[in-house]
C-alpha cells in the first residue's frame, strides 16, 4: 500500500493532499480518484491535491489539481506547502533558496521551519473594471472591494462573479477585500474548482495586495488577514508592472496516511 501513501499539509487553512510521485506511480489522469481523495465527506478532504515530480533543471516539479479532480493553474499556498514537503523529503534544502517548476514557470522558495517564502510570477496587466480589478497572478482573480468582508455572502456573490460572462469560458477566482488599515487587508475567497469559500488563497492574497496598491496609489508591502491566519505580500512596482513578488506565510505538516481505491482493502 506504500504506493497509496499521502501527506496532508495546510497553509493558513488552505489544505492539500501531497503525493511523492517521483516514480510516476500515481495516475494523474484519473480525475475521479483525485476528486474522491479531496472529498470532505468520503475522502481525505482537501482544497486540492499536488504531485511532487522530478525536474531536470530545478529541485522538483509541482503539479496542482483542484478538488474537482482537474489540473489547474498556479496555487500560491500550494506552492508554499509543496516547498515544505520537498524539504521534509530531503529533495530541497532547509534555510536555503531553491527553485522548482510549476505550470506558470519557475519559482524560488525558502523554507525556515514552518515559515515559507515563495517568489511569485511577475504581473504586467491589471484591468480596472466597473465592479473591481482583474489580474492574473498565476491564476486569474477578480478583486471586489467591500466595506466588510465578514458581512459578505461569499458563496452567493462569489459564485455570481466566478461564472460571469466577463470571465468566460474558464471563469475566475473571486476575492472580497476590505479597507486597508496600517497595511493590513482583510480578504475572503471564492475559489473556482473548489466552488466554495476557502480559508485562504495565496495567488488571491497577491492579487488583492497588488489591486489595493493600484487602488490607493501607494505601498508595496501588505499583511493579508484571511480566515485561516495571515499572509505577507511584498513587491516592486512601476506603472502597471509588478516584479519581485513574494508571498510569505506558514506551511504546516498535518498528518500522513494511506488512501484506498475502490475495491482495495488494507486488512
Amino acid at each position: 500500500m506504500d504506493k497509496n501513501k499521502f501527506y496532508k499539509y495546510q497553509g493558513t487553512g488552505n489544505d492539500f493532499v501531497l503525493i511523492d510521485n517521483r516514480d510516476l506511480h500515481f495516475d494523474s489522469s484519473d480525475e475521479e480518484l483525485i476528486e474522491s481523495i479531496c472529498h470532505r465527506r468520503f475522502g481525505v478532504g482537501a482544497d486540492g491535491l499536488m504531485l511532487l515530480e522530478n525536474s531536470k533543471s530545478t529541485a522538483f516539479t509541482m503539479r496542482y489539481y483542484n478538488s474537482d479532480g482537474r489540473e489547474s493553474t498556479m496555487c500560491g499556498n500550494g506552492g508554499r506547502c509543496i516547498a515544505a514537503f520537498a524539504v521534509h523529503l530531503a529533495v530541497a534544502p532547509m534555510n536555503s533558496l531553491f527553485s522548482f517548476e510549476a505550470i506558470d514557470g519557475q519559482h524560488d522558495a525558502i523554507v525556515n521551519d514552518e515559515m515559507v517564502t515563495l517568489k511569485m510570477a511577475d504581473v504586467e496587466d491589471v484591468k480596472i473594471m466597473d465592479e473591481g480589478l482583474f489580474l492574473d497572478t498565476g491564476s486569474p482573480h477578480f478583486i471586489v472591494f467591500v466595506e466588510n468582508p465578514q458581512e459578505t455572502d461569499v458563496f452567493r456573490d462569489g459564485e455570481y462573479w466566478r461564472n460571469h460572462d466577463w470571465f468566460a469560458p474558464e471563469g475566475t477566482n473571486v476575492n472580497f477585500v476590505g479597507p486597508i488599515s496600517n497595511g493590513k487587508i482583510e480578504m475572503r475567497t471564492f475559489e473556482r474548482g473548489v466552488e466554495d469559500e476557502t480559508w485562504s488563497c495565496g495567488t488571491g492574497a497577491v492579487a488583492a495586495a497588488i489591486a489595493s496598491a493600484v487602488r490607493q496609489g501607494k505601498d508595496d508591502s501588505f499583511v493579508m488577514h484571511v480566515p485561516g491566519g495571515e499572509l505577507m505580500v511584498n513587491f516592486n512596482w512601476q506603472g502597471n508592472k509588478f516584479t519581485d513578488v513574494w508571498l510569505k506565510g506558514p506551511a504546516k505538516y498535518v498528518f500522513k496516511g494511506i488512501f484506498l481505491k475502490e475495491g482495495e482493502n488494507e486488512f
